[in-house]
């Protein structure tokens, strides 16, 4: 079965389909779904896990390949470096420049997490500005609604290195691409005033806390307009949740975990540097005999570790080819049964949803009803504590503060996330355990104290 792109996967309602290699030959019977079950018994079955997005998963298929491959290395750790290591990661290299449509091999490196794509990034950003190519005030821009760690990367980085940081922000719920759109030509504007440069952007194709999918390929146009140095996409949901493809998207770097939804062990990710005289001045942030040999070697050792999650990437790339339509058909049907799921707690709820539904992936904000009276980030925390300890559900919440002159309206949205091993009794147990608190007049007033 040929692969088949969505659309509204990379949030561009108009994108053109790009055509992704197949990950392999498919096998000639699909997984079913007992055999699903299976790869994830080892999930506490109490729990009503449908916060895919935090942690990710990984199959028990997986899990055994990685102990089989942590165990040859104990027994002979020479032969394994020798002879095994080097070409274990070069093939898993390669068979992410073809998931991605990246041009060229040394393209692609592989890391331990998107945060640490972000500090090689935001590094070679500070040096710019040490070595005086940048002059202190120039400008990055970022999204709000980026993610925490990377927000104090670019301050740890950036801010300190004499750069000025602003920031996009973003409606929420939000209604149409055009409203991110137009937000983000705003920051710009505010970036090149009193003729400052716009060194880098910071954008997320899929943000993370409140969940929407960004128009990073418009974006990306809209930076290259605007005489923007350098884009870099911070895609930490990005493989195995929407559609990635470097052509198309054309930034100059862009990272994506894969243990969140591309079924790799924690923890592993990619960072792509499109080809250019920029790449040869990024370094790993751990510096071993082989800095200056290249990103990729840089990155391909870091000292005696664990190398295991970067060699496992072809077991993974055979396990998602044991389901329809692979990555593609995953994603797909990911993406059908979060709305759906997201549709029937708002309409039981009497809430919306967080956004239109061609404009999430595997992921949707639901709004919960308004009288548990969340009103701070720390009513969220004991209110995801509660429903964990007591009910058995595990769903991150977020606080929407109010705006002046806005009353009874919902603060409080959960993320809630499908996944393949996710079944319709997770989210009703997460329906009920509301409706529970709900009837019996609670209110995130008793949590506090």
């Amino acid at each position: 079965m040929a692969s088949q792109s969505h659309p509204y996967l990379n949030g561009d309602s108009n994108t053109h389909i790009p055509k992704k290699p197949k990950l392999s030959s498919l096998s000639s019977s699909f997984i079913t779904e007992a055999e699903i079950q299976s790869e994830f018994s080892h999930h506490d079955s109490t729990i009503a896990r449908i916060n895919n997005g935090s942690f990710g998963c990984c199959p028990s298929s997986i899990s055994n390949s990685q102990q089989h491959l942590q165990l040859q290395f104990l027994s002979q750790p020479d032969h394994f470096y020798f002879s095994h290591l080097k070409p274990g990661i070069l093939r898993s290299r390669t068979l992410l420049q073809s998931l991605i449509n990246a041009q060229h091999l040394d393209e692609i490196s592989i890391v331990d997490n998107a945060t640490t794509a972000a500090a090689i990034v935001l590094q070679n950003i500070a040096w710019s500005f040490a070595e005086g190519k940048f002059n202190q005030g120039d400008v990055a821009i970022m999204l709000h609604y980026a993610y925490g760690a990377v927000k104090k990367s670019i301050e740890a980085y950036l801010t300190r290195a004499g750069g000025h940081v602003i920031e996009v922000h973003l409606p929420f719920p939000v209604n149409s691409n055009e409203e991110i759109v137009f937000e983000f030509r705003k920051a710009l504007e505010k970036g090149k005033e009193n003729g400052r440069k716009v060194r880098l952007a910071v954008i997320d194709h899929i943000t993370s806390m409140p969940t929407v999918v960004i128009p990073v390929k418009e974006l990306v146009r809209i930076c290259r307009e605007e005489g923007v140095d350098q884009v870099f996409v911070d895609a930490t949901h990005g493989i195995g949740c929407t559609d990635v493809d470097m052509q198309d998207i054309g930034a100059d770097f862009y990272t994506s975990n894969l243990h969140k939804w591309f079924f790799c062990p924690p923890s592993i990710a990619f960072l792509y540097c499109r080809k250019s005289s920029q790449c040869l001045d990024l370094h790993h942030p751990v510096v071993t005999h082989e800095y200056g040999n290249g990103l990729a070697v840089e990155s391909a050792w870091i000292g005696a570790r664990d190398y295991s999650a970067q060699l496992v990437v072809p077991k993974v790339f055979e396990f998602v080819d044991r389901f329809e339509g692979g990555i593609e058909g995953i994603k797909k049907r990911n993406h059908e049964n979060v709305v759906k799921m997201g549709q029937m707690l708002a309409k039981v709820w009497g809430t919306n949803l967080g956004c239109p539904p061609e404009m999430c992936a595997s992921m949707i904000m639901v709004g919960l009803p308004a009288c548990l009276g969340i009103s701070s980030d720390l009513d969220t925390l004991k209110l995801r504590t509660h429903l964990r300890d007591k009910f058995g559900v595990e769903v991150p919440i977020y606080y929407r503060a109010p705006k002046d002159g806005e009353v009874d309206l919902v603060t409080g949205y959960a993320r809630i996330s499908y996944q393949v091993y996710n079944k319709v009794d997770d989210y009703h147990k997460f329906r009920d355990a509301i409706n529970e608190l709900v009837g019996d007049g609670f209110t995130c007033t008793l949590l506090r104290g």
